[in-house]
């Protein structure tokens, strides 16, 4: 499968004292440019190999060797001893088949030390001692894309597969504390065992392969497994009273065998969520030390209640009412507690029986209502009733 993108060979780049280039020599100038020249292209499988055909094995890169798919590190191990040739960041790749499946082509097309450094061991010994260990990673431009294309390939496909699941309706299964059979979409037993039995594996939207996610989880409970701290128990009595107890009715978030269910761990490449949100952290931390020396603080002005003046603090503008306009809030505030002391001791609350009903209001504005609702300057003498009273209490 051709993938639309510009790919091709592209010289390494320049290797430390310790390494030699063998072959370097046949390499011209335009060849050594960090640039892409021919198509990439992911095969499914290896031409010319019909032993891979339909077969999930993973294959050497060099020989005809291969090797179950749960034996990646035996391939590596294979590929340092036999052919001397190391991968750096393999949990980097996101699909490390069709990485090997295209190496192994190129590397048939190419020398091997077109894409690899190669790194010379013993170079002090005699010749005869010294030995070249051939390096592949992402410093290669090749590499590189490789990779980010496998990785956006491994993402658009989970995606798929998780819409697929949020569609369906077709979902059977069954609750593994209570053995509630639910049919539909998954959510309904998702959120069951959430609200029922307190067992939270996450959000729906964030998981995929829920069927398979929870066949592993129901065969560590088969096996008397705790799902949290995957202690062993003698029964089912031991291991439910153990999880009640502890509280363990959740998965282990560091078992990496858990990772492949959530999309999360899909987003970024070779990246877990917790690694993600440690990052996320540090950044937060980062910032704690910033100099806000230069932070201006306006302070916070009062507005007079009759007219446009403003001032810092209460006190102030407190001062321009009683001289301006004749309005004295202190001594109105004063009654107010007086009123509420008198209403304290009086017995039980009433609406505002116990306020004074009619307050003197020293140079109140024609037209006023409410007692400080507007503003203006102060044209003769008023009063205000009990609610007045009150807003201009709550309005300081």
């Amino acid at each position: 499968m051709a993938a639309p993108l510009a790919l091709g060979a592209a010289p390494r780049g320049e290797e430390d004292d310790h390494c030699d280039r063998p072959g370097a020599g046949a390499v011209s100038n335009e060849d050594r440019k960090d640039c892409i020249l021919e198509p990439l292209s992911l095969p499914e499988r290896p031409g010319g190999s019909p032993t891979l055909v339909g077969s999930p094995s993973l294959p050497c890169a060099f020989c005809e060797e291969l090797f179950p798919p749960t034996e990646q590190d035996q391939l590596l191990k294979h590929m340092v001893i036999e052919h001397k040739m190391v991968i750096a960041d393999v949990k980097l790749v996101a699909d490390f088949r069709r990485y090997i499946l295209y190496w192994r082509k190129r590397f048939s097309e190419q020398p091997i030390t077109d894409f690899c450094s190669v790194i010379r061991i013993n170079s002090t010994a005699p010749l005869e001692e010294q030995d070249n260990y051939f390096l592949l990673c992402d410093v290669l431009p090749e590499d590189r894309v490789l990779r980010e294309e496998l990785q956006r390939q491994k993402l658009r496909g989970i995606l798929e597969q998780q819409q697929r699941e949020r569609s369906d309706d077709s979902f059977r299964g069954v609750c593994m504390f209570c053995s509630e059979e639910f049919l539909g979409n998954r959510s309904v037993l998702l959120n069951h065992m959430s609200r029922e039995h307190a067992f939270n594996i996450g959000l729906p939207d964030n998981i995929v392969h829920c069927g398979e996610f929870l066949r592993t989880l129901q065969e560590k409970l088969d096996n008397l497994q705790c799902l949290y701290c995957e202690r062993t128990f003698r029964d089912r009595n031991a291991l439910r009273d153990h999880m009640r107890k502890r509280r363990h009715r959740r998965v282990n978030p560091r078992n990496r065998e858990y990772d492949r269910f959530y999309v999360i761990n899909y987003l970024e490449l070779g990246k877990s969520w917790e690694e993600v949100q440690s990052e996320d952290d540090r950044e937060l931390l980062d910032h704690q030390d910033e100099d806000w020396s230069d932070w201006e603080e306006h302070p916070v002005s009062a507005v007079c209640l009759f007219c446009e003046k403003q001032a810092e603090t209460i006190e102030k503008l407190c001062v321009h009412m009683k001289d301006t306009h004749e309005f004295d809030l202190l001594e109105i505030k004063s009654g107010l507690g007086e009123a509420g002391q008198l209403h304290s001791e009086a017995g039980p609350p009433g609406p505002l029986l116990r306020l004074p009903r009619e307050v003197p209001l020293q140079g109140r504005p024609a037209g006023a209502h409410g007692g400080g609702g507007a503003r203006g300057p102060a044209s003769r003498r008023g009063h205000v009733g009990p609610a007045g009273v009150l807003f201009s209490h709550l309005r300081k």
